[in-house]
């Protein structure tokens, strides 16, 4: 009884240690490279976005796509208190994507949105840092996110 069990318990584990997955590494997906990025709307936004997505270049790809990204910031009150004065403000990143192969005419888009708080601090110069800090971290999100989307596309089609 007692060596059933231990031959049951090592045949068990055998199966249960070679199962698993492995992590899919994104720069072995990424097919393509980025010849050209234009920008319309909030330019600091723009400015870290495409520095972003440019570090994350692949040379020498087949495949160049030309990125239109137009972008939109929205702050608003989130919370205030019972003096009326405001403590937490939200930001909403809304960056639509437009993309083509440089030898097709076929146009692609998709639309990515990040929301984030910040607190308000009793220096106005700490709530300015808090709000870009935040900003930096949306956008650090949504150019993973854009990269994401166009290996996602560019693959399927």
């Amino acid at each position: 009884m007692n060596k059933t069990k231990i031959i049951f318990f090592l045949i068990s584990c055998m199966f249960i240690y070679s199962c698993g997955y492995k992590i899919v590494d994104k720069r072995k997906l990424q097919s393509f490279d980025i010849a050209q990025i234009n920008t319309t709307g909030e330019k600091r936004i723009n400015f870290k976005l495409k520095n972003k997505l440019l570090s994350n270049k692949k040379e020498g790809s087949a495949d160049l796509i030309i990125l239109d990204l137009n972008s939109k910031k929205i702050k608003t009150v989130k919370d205030k208190n019972i003096k009326n004065e405001i403590t937490k403000y939200q930001i909403d990143l809304e960056i639509l994507i437009s993309f083509k192969k440089m030898n097709e005419n076929k146009i692609n888009s998709f639309l990515v949105k990040e929301t984030g708080t910040y607190d308000t601090s009793s220096q106005h110069s700490q709530t300015l840092n808090n709000g870009k800090k935040l900003i930096d971290l949306l956008v650090s999100d949504i150019s993973e996110e854009i990269i994401d989307q166009l290996i996602i596309k560019l693959n399927d089609l």
